[in-house]
């Protein structure tokens, strides 16, 4: 066996070939992993261009053994361990190469392709450089053929979807032109592999086993522990005992990691990870050796700052009232990004340098730029490197607070201020913003401005969020729209436009009594509430457009009181482009082959008119994607034209040739198209609508059941009793059924799939009584094993395509595509064939788990 550290450039050149054993399982990386990939790539390329020595990243091992050799033909590996990361890295290649061509560089898209994804001159399978597992071999080499079928909608197409989506943005992003060079440099020369190879006879698998061991590695905070007191032979055990221990035990061993970290970060070593915690310590802390005065100094100032630590965790420690209530919200918001800046804070507190009331007016303008930037939809890259350099950046020659204001409000930090926030809550989908504790926790400051005489304590309220015109509203609705809709612009389009949006929104622990009823109705529920928002609710007369903008209007006006702008209520450069346009090429990019969407959709997801959607796709055509954006009836726009001089198919070709089917008229089929929430799931957006891990507490699940079958009976009286007889079928399989609080009463198939220690809780279906579909939860079920597996979902997909009536586009396996609850009034026998092999599935693979 040989081990050797290898660029990534040099693993791969030469005439070989990696092969992924046929019984490994498919590639499997998704956003999180690649996100965390191209952060580290992107930290890579900022060192690049500025000048510094960018060392390697470790990305880490691959595990190879020797193939058979063939005379004239490639060597061959077999990947034991270590495909996800070869297959990331080569879609990430095929992604730059296609930005190139896409951006003229011709010469440099073709050094990317011989140099790293195919053996030149050899043809068949030889000619690629990887070869995965049969299961992802088409979509693969769809990729590095560049054939129409593209990034699909399997795990290797959205890997290849998202580089193509990170180099776009990155592109925009930067004015130097250096950048694309700078990122393939980085991918080719600065992420470091270890390969090891075995020789011939070698126990390859032994070798695995022992490379993914299942014991428990030192952390890095381990690691400077026992580095430290190895420097303390004559003080260690009593400072461990006084001083380590005590800091240990009271923030537990995560925190204690945070904490080491968080030391560097508020030193002014803002650049590291957490991952080299430990050699940026060692590295400042070893000119101390030899001297035990000096490291128990240190060790003493650790144990303070994390006293400090602890009150940012736990806010109730923190004895003044406006820091606590200041500490309290930014935990109630989640997440750790405020960490650097309010335990920078807090130091300053604790020296004297500034007081408690300055901090809290500091962590306010902390509060209100994340607020602010996430009703405006501020893209949230770089807003961690941001808080990790404000302890080293602030002007220490002002107070804290106006310090703090002032950092914040830089140019390239995107601070948005009153009238960029005002077009936001009137326009942009809110309920798509972040995640749902974030939102939640906005609506409940706006409620608190009310400042009530009896407030809620919403620690012990059960509240969710509740569209006041619903999401699936009943006729009634739309034609109350019909009478505000612009020429030429739908009820339904009105109703998308509006839905989303903050005016329309409110909290309400009345969601399954209010479901989609006449605003009438909802008025006497509302009226009733506890929440003052509520009451503003019941005091209109109807719930149109005017209503949603006015209301729209007025919570901004409390948001500007609650959350302060930037300094000079900073405006958006004259020449700077509207966020939205950068969020529209985004969504196309992420669009699987074979998919399409219409104007309507894009404008809803941006906060935008599909006119000017329109206009912005006539004057930008060659933006990628352009010719998946139809008509509201799925056909292509007799205004879409290519760039002049351009050669590229006509758009109704392209579109054929990436799979998706038209009918005579010219109409796209619309199980093939991507709606404003597919278009946002795809975008890594927390799109809850009709999710079922909100469900209706058990005790109210029988008065629920009722509703769904009296919904049913109304709306689909023809399916009811192949209905009724599939969920009795799934019951009698061992399942059982939840109903949700959105709106109309939706029935979920559950399953407990778990076992004693790992719960894994899964559904195949959503069914909606009143607007007759039955959602096919890809999106959940991909994270939930054996379907995990692209095969399986895609298994599970071609079993309920035999069935007349059902058509699920491939492109839609990250999704939740539908069908009509009708086909079971003609099929029920065969929908539950699949239920009993979806049961099945999961038995085997519980089996396997043991």
């Amino acid at each position: 066996m040989r081990a050797q550290e290898i660029t990534f450039l040099k693993l791969v050149q030469g005439d070989k070939q990696f092969q992924v054993p046929l019984y490994q399982r498919t590639y499997s990386w998704g956003r999180e992993q690649l996100q965390r990939l191209w952060e580290d790539v992107g930290e890579l390329v900022d060192q690049h261009l500025s000048g510094d020595t960018a060392a390697p990243h470790f990305l880490g091992s691959v595990v190879l053994a020797p193939g058979q050799i063939q005379a004239g033909g490639v060597q061959r590996w077999l990947v034991v361990d270590g495909q996800q990361r070869l297959t990331t890295l080569m879609l990430a290649f095929t992604a730059l190469r296609d930005h190139l061509k896409d951006h003229g560089e011709t010469r440099a898209a073709d050094r990317v392709h011989r140099q790293i994804l195919v053996n030149e001159f050899h043809e068949g399978l030889d000619h690629y450089r990887l070869l995965p597992t049969q299961a992802d071999r088409d979509a693969y080499t769809a990729c590095v053929t560049s054939r129409p079928q593209a990034g699909g909608g399997d795990n290797v197409g959205a890997a290849y979807r998202f580089f193509r989506g990170a180099l776009t943005e990155g592109h925009e992003a930067t004015a130097d032109q250096r950048w694309v060079g700078a990122v393939e440099n980085a991918l080719k020369d600065l992420l470091s592999i270890v390969e090891i190879t075995a020789e011939s006879g070698d126990n390859v698998y032994r070798i695995f086993e022992s490379i993914n061991n299942t014991g428990v590695g030192l952390s890095q905070s381990d690691l400077l522990r026992n580095y430290v007191f190895m420097l303390l032979p004559r003080r260690g055990e009593r400072i461990y005992r006084e001083l380590w221990l005590p800091m240990q035990q009271s923030l537990g061993p995560k925190n204690l990691e945070l904490l080491v970290w968080l030391d560097l970060v508020v030193r002014g070593h803002h650049k590291t990870k957490q991952s080299e915690i430990y050699r940026e310590q060692q590295k400042r802390l070893q000119p101390l050796a030899g001297d035990e005065d000096a490291l128990q100094r240190e060790i003493a100032q650790l144990a303070e700052r994390g006293q400090r630590f602890l009150r940012i965790v736990e806010p109730q420690r923190e004895t003044s009232l406006p820091l606590r209530t200041a500490l309290e919200r930014l935990m109630a918001w989640g997440g750790q990004v405020h960490y650097p800046l309010a335990l920078h804070l807090l130091d300053l507190v604790d020296a004297g340098t500034t007081t408690p009331d300055d901090a809290a007016e500091a962590l306010l303008f902390v509060e209100s730029y994340l607020v602010r930037r996430l009703i405006c939809q501020t893209p949230t890259a770089g807003i961690n490197r941001i808080m990790m350099e404000a302890p080293k950046e602030l002007e220490t020659d002002r107070t804290a607070a106006e310090a703090v204001r002032r950092f914040l409000s830089g140019k390239r930090r995107r601070w948005p201020g009153d009238e960029e926030l005002l077009a936001a809550i009137r326009s942009k989908p809110f309920y798509w913003s972040g995640r749902p504790p974030q939102r939640s926790y906005i609506l409940r400051r706006l409620e608190e401005s009310y400042r009530p005489t009896e407030p809620v304590d919403f620690a012990k309220a059960s509240l969710s969020v509740e569209h006041v015109l619903p999401q699936r509203p009943a006729q009634a609705w739309f034609d109350l729209l019909a009478d505000e809709a612009e020429e030429g612009q739908s009820p339904q389009e009105l109703h998308d436009l509006l839905v989303h949006t903050l005016g329309n929104l409110t909290l309400t622990g009345d969601n399954s009594k209010l479901s989609n009823h006449p605003f009438q109705r909802k008025q006497q529920i509302l009226d009733s509430s506890a929440l003052r928002m509520n009451l503003e609710i019941a005091s209109s007369e109807r719930w149109g457009k005017a209503e949603i903008m006015a209301r729209a209007d007025r919570l901004a006006e409390r948001a500007t009181i609650l959350w302060p702008g930037p300094v000079g209520g900073v405006k958006p450069a004259a020449a700077e482009e509207w966020a939205g346009w950068a969020q529209l090429r985004a969504a196309l990019v992420a669009m699987p082959s074979g998919t399409w969407t219409t104007y309507g959709d894009i404008a809803e997801l941006i906060g935008s008119h599909p006119v000017p959607v329109g206009s912005y796709l006539g004057s930008n055509s060659s933006v990628i994607g352009a010719h998946r954006v139809l008509t509201a009836e799925g056909k292509i726009s007799a205004a879409f034209r290519w760039p002049e001089g351009s050669d590229r198919q006509p758009p109704r070709d392209l579109l054929e040739g990436e799979g998706v089917r038209f009918d005579p008229s010219g109409r796209a089929h619309r199980t093939q198209r991507l709606t404003a929430a597919e278009l946002a799931t795809l975008l890594g957006k927390d799109v809850l609508e009709g999710a079922a891990e909100d469900p209706l507490p058990d005790n109210e699940n029988t008065a629920a059941a009722e509703r769904f079958r009296n919904q049913l009976q109304e709306h689909c009286p023809e399916a009811v009793p192949g209905l009724l007889a599939a969920l009795d079928f799934w019951r009698a399989q061992g399942g059982h059924l939840r109903y949700g609080q959105h709106e109309e009463t939706s029935c979920f198939t559950m399953l407990d799939a778990g076992t004693t220690h790992t719960p894994n809780l899964m559904w195949p279906f959503a069914i909606y009584p009143i607007s007759g579909t039955v959602e096919v939860v890809f999106q959940y079920l991909k994270h939930r094993a054996p379907f995990d597996d692209t095969e399986q979902r895609r298994e599970l997909l071609s079993r309920l395509n035999k069935i007349d009536g059902i058509e699920l586009p491939e492109a839609k396996l990250e999704l939740r595509p539908s069908f009509p609850v009708r086909v079971f009034a003609g099929h029920s026998d065969a929908v539950c064939d699949v239920l009993d092999w979806f049961v099945h599935a999961v038995a085997l693979d519980l089996a396997r788990r043991g």
